[in-house]
């Protein structure tokens, strides 16, 4: 009996460590990695393809922010009845004189420049904003595959800890029924499974919620199957993660900062555009009157208005100037929280790290040498099954710390890359 406990034994210490689970072909399916997860939804995703729509009908606006006013006809018919000598017609050959008036605005030197670059960087503010949408998007992606490999990974892990205590159990039946052990350990044998059972319905559920929101972020039913998930991205080099660099980066280009910095300067130039209002707009016109079947006047004619309405102009000015104020304060704030977001979640991809390499390294080799000694012991009589258990335990709770790692390094690596805006 303990020689064939040993074997079974060093068979499941050499698959557990290595992650060999079994997995079931999943032909015509999608989840195996985040990389295929992030490609569908570029193509799917409505509110991506939202913001990317936006960002196209800002760009449309630049041209006619910059063009002209449209011309203006006017037709005037005087004289309909010939000072009384006729019925009322509107024939311009019959009236007495027919006016042809076509005038065209003149903003004053620069508007038009000044409005389409402010329609510029509005265009740049909500590309800016279609690119951080999609960043966030591809972070929350990223964010729930790692919750569904913690969790798929778990279960499976669950699986594998609850089909050795069941053979825990059949160990101690053996030595029951061999009057080498208490009835008690057959007992807590069957209460670990028990509890073991019970987290598989918390585990089931959080792989089927992570199922869902990828779902629905992938714009699918929410039940539609996924590939189980294969592997997770290999993490970046500790070198490749400095805050300095990053900090740089993420500067040059965060999508957010990005608009935030177009809305600036969308903001510098309507305040130029309310400062050039003090100056009037210019209306041009040339006029030709008929007589009969033949011009023989012609008119020039120059309009503009008159910007008297001071208080109106400096209430509009104070306004560009306090909006002004506003975007700068919005773009240091954004700043500021993106730095301080970058630097927490460095610190925090830093200790996952670590905490898988010290489970991996020194944890779960420990855990399993001591259940593998513990196992042994309780073969020949010198350990009690609790502190089989309890060996047990150990590896259990070792490797859903490895896992949990992993899974947390990968979460914090899809927030940096959603404050750099691009991939590391």
């Amino acid at each position: 009996m303990r020689s064939r406990g040993a074997a079974w034994l060093l068979t499941w210490l050499a698959l557990v460590p290595a992650g060999v689970y079994a997995q079931g072909k999943a032909d015509g399916l999608i989840g195996r990695s985040v990389d295929e997860l992030i490609a569908f939804a570029r193509e799917r995703n409505p509110e991506y393809a939202a913001m990317e729509h936006e960002a196209t009908a800002a760009g449309e606006r630049i041209t006619p922010a910059g063009a002209l006013p449209d011309p203006k006809f006017v037709m005037e018919l005087r004289d309909i009845t010939r000072m009384g000598e006729q019925s009322p017609t509107l024939s311009p050959t019959r009236v007495g004189n027919t006016r042809y008036i076509v005038s065209q605005e003149v903003p004053w030197f620069g508007k038009r420049d000044l409005k389409r670059e402010v329609a510029e960087q509005e265009a740049e503010a909500a590309r800016g904003r279609a690119v951080g949408t999609w960043a966030e998007l591809a972070a929350r992606i990223k964010t729930a595959y790692a919750q569904l490999y913690d969790a798929d990974r778990s279960e499976k892990l669950t699986r594998e800890i609850l089909d050795l205590a069941v053979r825990l159990e059949q160990v101690a039946q053996v030595r029951y029924a061999g009057g080498l052990a208490a009835q008690q350990d057959v007992i807590r044998a069957q209460v670990e499974q028990s509890d073991m059972r019970n987290e598989l319905i918390a585990l089931e559920s959080a792989r089927r919620q992570a199922q869902a929101r990828l779902n629905g972020l992938l714009a699918r039913p929410a039940l539609a199957p996924l590939a189980p998930p294969e592997r997770l991205r290999p993490l970046p080099a500790p070198a490749s993660l400095d805050y300095a660099a990053l900090e740089d980066r993420a500067r040059a280009r965060n999508p957010q900062l990005f608009a935030a910095d177009a809305l600036v300067k969308a903001a510098e130039k309507g305040r130029d555009l309310t400062y050039r209002n003090r100056y009037p707009d210019f209306t041009f016109g040339v006029s030709p009157i008929q007589y009969q079947n033949s011009v023989k006047e012609w008119e020039l004619m120059v309009e503009l208005n008159i910007p008297l309405q001071q208080s109106s102009r400096r209430a509009q000015e104070r306004e560009a100037e306090s909006m002004l104020a506003a975007a700068r304060s919005r773009k240091d704030a954004t700043t500021n929280q993106l730095l301080s977001d970058l630097g927490e979640q460095l610190a925090g991809i830093e200790a996952a790290r670590r905490t898988e390499g010290l489970v991996t390294t020194s944890l779960l080799p420990q855990a399993e040498l001591t259940f593998q000694a513990a196992l042994a012991g309780y073969e020949t009589g010198k350990v009690d099954f609790a502190t089989l258990l309890d060996a047990q335990r150990q590896i259990r709770q070792a490797r859903q710390n490895q896992i949990k790692a992993q899974a947390e390094a990968q979460m914090r690596l899809a927030e940096i890359e959603r404050l750099l805006g691009e991939d590391l």
